[in-house]
């Protein structure tokens, strides 16, 4: 969606990047269905071939959790992984249009193979990317040998997510989807899981910030997100960010710039037929133009028309049929999709305990040196990283004891003609030094 760049512009303040080690000591519930994609996406051979075992299966994805989980941890990050449940029904659509696209990327791989450049042919190969229920398990199964919590959702995993952040379970959710803000979370933490070669900063969204720089409530903000587009309804054409607060602040809400843009298009669609209208008559004009003259005997004795001494009238500059600037599909259930940010499939944050324990070294190095084909060495020297940091006792963070308040500017001051000490120290100490 357009949220990032909405934010960053009109509400700055909610938006700060730090580097990761400054999270230390904080919990995280990471949407690990995202993960599992980037890192299919991400984690390539140099060829950009996924990365495989000797038996052909993939293991990008376990790469990707077993090293930048690690990471994460060796900074004093205590990450959790979410994955996601059964879908809404109303998000089948958009389900649909995606396995579509991934249909269309493999017949352009394959023509791109004959005609295209290996650049064309790793990108278009890059969009088939595929979670499937192995891949779930897999990385579920990693995360158990090493440790690391892992719930399964309902619903939605950004939405569990969101809502483990609220019962201050964990400090922020982890994501890239900026739908995690929708369903709620205080504070959303995004390129956790990136590479460390990318050298991309965290950055940290606070929700409480951003509702009040823009002037909003939770349930306007939800109207926002969905209007500049969401995973549940298809986008609307013609609606940046800057026009979508606009439409909400002069049309009071999202029902009422349905009715608005549903009105301007019904306007545009009646000027298009008069339009049409028009072009049919000005045809039929000049088809009787060019007809209708006398007739004539030629040589032969054969009776021919004659072409009619009229003049013809000039071509008309024909008007464009044109589309509305602001379209909403026909079928959009705005208030269903709104409903599921409002009261999500979530298990109750209170309900859930998290726990991180002793990484199974014997079994990491089972399941991911003789199973999948990772380095020995290299798994065994991760898992004692793991352990020593998840054993180690964290230092507790200091705004965890303290309270920043403002600075009071009554007592900042002196009274008027009052003397510090300092002051009397520092002119005590000037008069000795001028004895001597």
């Amino acid at each position: 969606m357009g949220l990032t760049a909405l934010l960053s512009e009109n509400a700055p303040r909610c938006m700060k990047e730090h580097e990761m080690k400054t999270l230390f000591g904080r919990k995280v519930a990471i949407d690990a269905s995202m993960s599992i994609y980037q890192f299919l996406i991400a984690v390539r051979q140099q060829d950009g071939q996924m990365l495989m075992n000797e038996s052909g299966d993939v293991t990008s994805h376990l790469m990707g959790f077993f090293y930048r989980t690690i990471r994460m941890v060796d900074h004093g990050i205590k990450p959790c992984y979410i994955f996601d449940g059964k879908p809404p029904e109303l998000k089948g659509n958009v389900l649909a249009k995606r396995f579509a696209r991934r249909e269309e990327a493999k017949e352009g791989e394959e023509e791109a193979r004959e005609t295209g450049t290996a650049e064309d042919i790793d990108k278009l190969a890059r969009r088939q990317v595929r979670v499937t229920k192995e891949h779930n398990e897999e990385c579920k199964k990693l995360l158990a040998l090493m440790g690391i919590p892992v719930v399964t959702a309902p619903g939605e995993a950004e939405a569990q997510c969101a809502e483990l952040a609220r019962a201050g379970k964990v400090y922020a959710a982890g994501s890239e989807d900026m739908d995690t803000l929708t369903f709620h979370t205080p504070i959303l933490l995004r390129h956790l899981t990136f590479s460390e070669a990318k050298k991309m900063p965290i950055s940290e969204i606070n929700l409480d910030i951003a509702l009040q720089d823009l002037d909003m409530t939770m349930d306007q903000f939800i109207e926002l997100c969905i209007l500049l587009g969401c995973d549940y309804l298809e986008p609307c054409k013609g609606i940046g960010p800057k026009t979508a607060l606009k439409l909400l602040r002069e049309h009071n809400g999202l029902a009422g710039v349905v009715k608005f843009v549903r009105g301007k298009m019904a306007e545009k669609e009646q000027e298009n037929q008069v339009i049409a209208s028009q072009h049919d008559d000005d045809d039929s004009d000049r088809e009787s133009e060019e007809g209708g003259g006398g007739m004539m005997v030629n040589s032969d004795g054969e009776e021919v028309p004659v072409s009619s001494p009229v003049k013809k009238s000039p071509a008309k500059k024909k008007k464009k049929v044109t589309s509305s600037g602001m379209q909403i599909p026909e079928h959009w259930p705005w208030e269903e999709a709104k409903q599921l940010f409002i009261t999500p499939d979530v298990v109750k944050g209170a309900d859930l305990d998290l726990e991180w324990k002793a990484p199974d070294v014997e079994g990491l190095v089972e399941f991911l040196c003789r199973d999948k084909g990772f380095n020995e060495d290299r798994v065994r020297a991760g898992a004692a990283k793991l352990a020593k940091m998840l054993a180690a006792k964290q230092q507790g963070r200091l705004d965890g004891f303290f309270t920043v308040k403002p600075k009071d500017s009554s007592t900042s001051k002196p009274a008027a003609g009052g003397k510090r000490k300092g002051d009397e120290k520092d002119k005590g100490g000037a008069k000795k030094k001028g004895k001597k």
